[in-house]
């Protein structure tokens, strides 16, 4: 037998072996699924960066004025002192299985010669929210479905920052067929991979650009938990980080997946939950033998491949092809399910947990309640009471082994952080915050830790009550804008719906910013 090593993606080897005695042997046998010896290492930057588009300070105010709720922020937190230019960048990444893929980010750096704009500059990777349009591409900033690239745009580039921003992959001009959804380790690397090329592409820009040795992490919404699973990675790699800055993210999956099975049912959850339990199947081939395993007949075909998306999830609503709220049956599986179905508590969403429930449910109440007595027979140790502030130790359930395998409860950081978010969040609940809070009292982080619930009553000493003032004012506006146009309920409804992408982004944006400047 002779053997030989060959590289593999991840910089390890593995052993190739084939039998016989020597020189006459013929070539040897290489299995059929190694990646072509072509395929460029991961993270290696794919071309040059293209410029997309230069702004002035004042161009990058100019495309918040027609925001209502990010220009409440101005005068308080939005005063960008450097011009920047932003690139689109492509780089070499891997699937959830381990498979070659191309991946893109936004690279946008800050130019001029206002305070901070010259000299090496820290870099900030920032992590996105949910995109359901495969097309997504967070360096368009002058789409106008693109909010969250113009503030990243204006507070953290426009601040100085080399601010490097992935697509992910499975978005834009991605390879990848598919999008990880909430898979630690895949959109993990993916955010490393990207830092990788971006160092070796701001060298060669038009206007270079040097960093210098600070790091940090954020991101807002699936991105908050992407910059925790980041910073978990970079320490893991021995990477240094600076602080990071989660926002407003699902960091403790199992504990709000059994939320949302007992009826805590978010807005926007048939979109999420597609795209979670699809991505899962990519990455584990054991969710389901059949979609219809899963999903109702009505939703079932075709669904594996349906988001991300090639048109606006309106239309695929429209289509009939998801539902815009109904995630379970107002049947419940069970009659011992019937005050879960949907749930009266807590109060204050209680009418968000209504809308969950109809007769166009996505998921089937066998699935429902297969996950529910997984749930009986493993809880978990933050959700429904605190036990342990721990994930299931040993969870049954397929989707539940998932969501563990992804919880970020088996992490404590070596560097400051900063968690924020709203705390009558109806999309993601703050209960992963203060999982994560609780899990960390039991492990106790080295490094500082810093929590804000921007929704919170404001203190007389609090460093944040003028950024908690203005987050209610904004609270207020959006209300009575709704009751202005004929809402019936007080605005309540409009202030859900902007809650989440709306309301609370540029206000936690401009928290961990402050929050990044002590170091």
């Amino acid at each position: 037998m002779r053997c030989r090593a060959l590289p593999t993606l991840v910089g390890a080897s593995v052993l190739l072996c084939a039998c016989g005695s020597g020189e006459g042997d013929g070539p040897l046998a290489v299995p059929a699924d190694l990646p072509d010896p072509e395929t460029p290492e991961r993270g290696a930057l794919l071309g040059n960066p293209v410029r997309v588009i230069g702004f002035s300070a004042e161009g990058i105010l100019a495309l918040l004025q027609d925001d209502a709720v990010s220009s409440l922020l101005l005068p308080l937190a939005i005063a960008p002192d450097c011009a920047i230019e932003v690139y689109h960048m492509e780089y070499q990444t891997a699937g959830a299985r381990g498979e070659p893929a191309s991946a893109s980010a936004a690279l946008m750096v800050p130019t001029g010669g206002g305070r901070g704009c010259t000299g090496p500059r820290p870099v900030l990777l920032y992590a996105h929210g949910t995109a359901t349009l495969r097309s997504f591409d967070i360096s368009d900033v002058t789409s106008p479905d693109n909010v969250e690239g113009v503030l990243i745009a204006a507070i953290l580039a426009g601040d100085g920052y080399i601010v490097v921003a992935p697509n992910y992959a499975g978005y834009d001009t991605s390879s990848l067929p598919y999008h990880a959804y909430l898979h630690a380790e895949q959109q993990s690397g993916d955010v490393v991979d990207a830092l990788t090329a971006a160092r070796e592409a701001l060298p060669g820009l038009s206007t270079p650009v040097v960093a210098d040795d600070r790091l940090f992490v954020t991101g807002y919404s699936q991105g908050g938990y992407v910059a925790m699973a980041t910073h978990r990675a970079l320490e893991a790699a021995g990477i240094s980080v600076t602080a990071s800055g989660p926002m407003s993210g699902p960091y403790a999956l199992s504990a709000f997946g059994d939320a949302i099975f007992s009826g805590q049912v978010p807005t926007n959850a048939p979109a999420n939950l597609t795209l979670l339990i699809t991505g899962y199947q990519q990455a584990y081939g054991n969710l389901y033998s059949d979609p219809r395993d899963v999903f109702e007949l009505r939703y079932a075909s075709g669904i594996d491949a349906l988001l991300p998306a090639t048109v606006p999830l309106e239309e695929l609503e429209t289509q009939g092809l998801l539902p815009a709220d109904e995630l379970f049956s107002t049947v419940p599986p069970a009659p011992e399910l019937a005050d879960i179905t949907p749930p009266s508590a807590p109060e204050e969403l209680a009418g968000v947990f209504a809308r969950g429930f109809g007769p166009a449910n996505l998921l089937t109440n066998a699935f429902r309640l297969s996950y529910l007595e997984d749930m009986q027979a493993a809880p978990d140790g933050f959700f429904p009471e605190l036990l342990d502030a721990l994930p299931p130790a040993a969870p049954a359930h397929p989707l539940r082994i998932a969501l563990k395998e992804n919880d970020l409860r088996n992490w404590t950081p070596e560097a400051p952080v900063m968690l924020c978010g709203g705390s009558a969040d109806p999309t993601v609940f703050f209960l992963n915050t203060r999982a994560m809070v609780a899990f960390w009292e039991v492990s106790p982080p080295a490094a500082p830790l810093q929590v804000l619930d921007i929704d919170s009553d404001e203190l007389p000493d609090d460093r944040h009550a003028d950024l908690k003032a203005t987050f209610a004012a904004a609270v207020d506006l959006v209300r009575a804008e709704a009751i202005a146009g004929g809402a019936t309920d007080g605005g309540e409804q409009a202030v859900f719906d902007a809650y989440h992408a709306g309301l609370v982004p540029p206000f936690c944006l401009s928290a961990v910013k402050e929050f990044f400047v002590a170091f």
